[in-house]
């Protein structure tokens, strides 16, 4: 078996943080060598424990990381690659510092005795903000709405656990190989999203006011279902072919078991440059939105003169950037953030909340165990991002569909565009139709249908990549292949995803990507060869390099991390049967 020491490049989410980058550059050797932080992960039980080879090596052991398998420690940094290839470590990581930025994770420290709904960041105020009471108090909420979640999983806290919340779908992560980490959101920004779209307190009511759910968390679409598509793991980053085969997968099965996808959440995006029409991201979403779903892209974090990120170049789907709803009075006040891109040649089409946003965090993960300096209470964490932003859209647009089943995704995207509020003092370029305003979209109709040049898919896989790429003992993932080594043929991919047909039974060009085991794949060709993945564990792979939008994760130490007594493994979370889905 050969478990591969990755440094992975991949794709950008959609929110300002950069994980911690595993080891591959070497520090200066000697034996007088500086101590770094780090994170290790263990491999199965061995008879020498990582635990005791860190000792070892001269450094020291610190706090446990369950949810990774893992701890950290301090070591010689010239003793690194000594760890790194021990059979009782499956990677070394560096723990590094935060970087200023102005969105990510936020220090909520000052928050003091954070009571739910009494603050701005609140999702009561968020709603607010968009005017989901409109459709609240008609008892419009979203239920019976599928929005597919392509993103790093989704974990069973309380807000996302009655019965049918949550449906796990397709693990096309590196983690699918283990059990225990399936569906799981080892890194913490899924379950932030989950929340905002369709969180809701068992105990919330029925029925549903402004004015009484100010004692609940309740996401802008609590009745709606969450369809748990995971690409990403415990340090997020994946390839653009895994995103394009989950986009292909939701719409094959978008109406299987009853999971009803009418909307699609996706918050990544690459700095690829490649012409939307041609480039096979900007396809495959596109595929999407003509086969009935509504495809919301956030815009990305690189700054109000920057491009918005592709998918979110394709002019059918809703690009979304990020509005502050604490700054929108005063003198000087800015309610579109500096971090949130504009775009230039395709810009926004709308804003939507996403500054300071509080949602449900997932305990022990990769965000709560590096930044915790974002917790909120004991459940909540706090963040920004155009991800944020993307998911409040995302469940607008359930709740227009709740209302209006027979909407086709330009009807949706025509009345979110007329009901939106613009700023006066905002470029159109950085808020595109203004905030949305759900008050206003009650009485708007649907305008005409798009109509845009249609994309081919027959441009480069590596063009859509851009400049970030996986990377596998220094040897970059590049080129016409995908993750599984396949080569990519863009002309026959395309006629088969435009026909709902790229997926045949748990295969997607031509490899096995289904249930527990992307058994018999290998990664080959000349950049790629003598990496077998065939029986590997997956979540055993660790990322390096990857740049999320100019931050990096804090050194911060975690331990004794509660899991509230949920199990993680089983087949339900609390009573809710999350088996039988089908992948054929």
């Amino acid at each position: 078996m050969v478990t591969p020491s990755v440094a992975r490049r991949a794709l950008i989410v959609s929110f300002a943080v950069v994980l911690a980058i595993p080891v591959t550059a070497r520090a200066e050797n000697g034996p007088n060598a500086e101590l770094v932080d780090v994170i290790v992960r263990e491999a199965a039980p061995a008879s020498d424990t990582a635990e005791n080879l860190v000792e070892r090596s001269g450094g020291t052991v610190g706090a446990t990381l369950a949810i990774i398998g893992g701890f950290t420690a301090s070591v010689p940094g010239d003793r690194i690659p000594d760890l790194e290839a021990a059979h009782a470590i499956i990677s070394v990581t560096a723990d590094t510092t935060v970087e200023s930025t102005t969105a990510g994770w936020q220090d909520a420290t000052n928050l003091g005795d954070y009571v739910p709904n009494e603050w701005k960041g609140s999702m009561l105020h968020t709603g607010y903000a968009i005017g989901v009471d409109q459709y609240w108090s008609r008892g419009i909420t979203g239920e019976g709405i599928g929005v597919a979640l392509i993103d790093t999983g989704v974990v069973p806290v309380e807000g996302l656990t009655l019965p049918g919340k949550v449906i796990n779908a397709a693990d096309l992560s590196f983690e699918s190989q283990r059990d225990e980490f399936r569906h799981m959101d080892t890194y913490g920004h899924g379950t932030h999203l989950a929340g905002i779209i369709a969180g809701r307190d068992p105990a919330a009511p029925q029925e549903l006011t402004i004015d009484n759910a100010e004692s609940y968390f309740l996401g802008m679409a609590p009745d709606a279902h969450i369809v748990n598509v995971k690409v990403g793991d415990n340090e997020g980053a994946v390839d653009v072919s895994q995103v394009i085969a989950a986009l292909d997968w939701v719409v094959q099965h978008k109406d299987d078991n009853g999971m009803n996808v009418r909307v699609v959440n996706l918050s990544f995006g690459t700095d690829s440059t490649q012409d939307p029409r041609l480039d096979p991201l900007s396809f495959a979403v596109e595929q999407a939105w003509h086969h009935g779903i509504v495809v919301v892209v956030a815009a990305g974090n690189d700054g109000n003169a920057s491009a918005v990120r592709n998918p979110a170049t394709n002019p059918y789907v809703i690009a979304v950037g990020a509005q502050d709803h604490g700054k929108e009075r005063g003198k000087g006040a800015q309610p579109v953030p500096d971090w949130s891109s504009c775009g230039t040649d395709r810009t926004v089409d709308f804003i939507a909340p996403g500054a300071h946003i509080v949602s449900l965090k997932s305990p022990g993960s990769r965000a709560d165990v590096e930044h915790s300096s974002a917790r909120v209470a004991d459940r909540f964490f706090l963040g920004s991002g155009t991800s944020q932003s993307a998911a409040v859209v995302a469940a607008a647009a359930a709740l227009v569909l709740e209302r209006n089943p027979e909407y086709s995704p330009d009807d949706v995207k025509s009345v979110l565009a007329q009901g939106a509020k613009p700023y006066r003092k905002v470029s159109t370029r950085c808020q595109g139709a203004g905030l949305i305003n759900l008050h206003n979209t009650w009485w708007e109709s649907p305008g005409a249908a798009q109509n845009h040049v249609l994309a081919t898919g027959l441009g480069t896989l590596e063009g859509a990549r851009g400049s970030e790429h996986l990377e596998a003992d220094g040897v970059a993932l590049e080129g016409e292949q995908d993750i599984m080594g396949n080569a990519w043929d863009g002309a026959s991919w395309s006629t088969a995803s435009a026909a709902g047909a790229s997926w045949s039974g748990g295969e997607w060009n031509g490899a096995s990507w289904s249930g527990a085991s992307w058994s018999g794949a290998s990664w080959s060709g000349a950049s790629w060869s003598g990496a077998s993945w065939s029986g590997a564990s997956w979540s055993g792979a660790s990322w390096s390099g990857a740049s999320w939008s100019g931050a990096s994760w804090s050194g911060a130490s975690w331990s004794g991390g509660s899991w509230s007594g949920t199990s993680w493994a089983g087949a339900s979370w609390s009573g809710a049967s999350w088996s039988g889905l089908s992948w054929e």
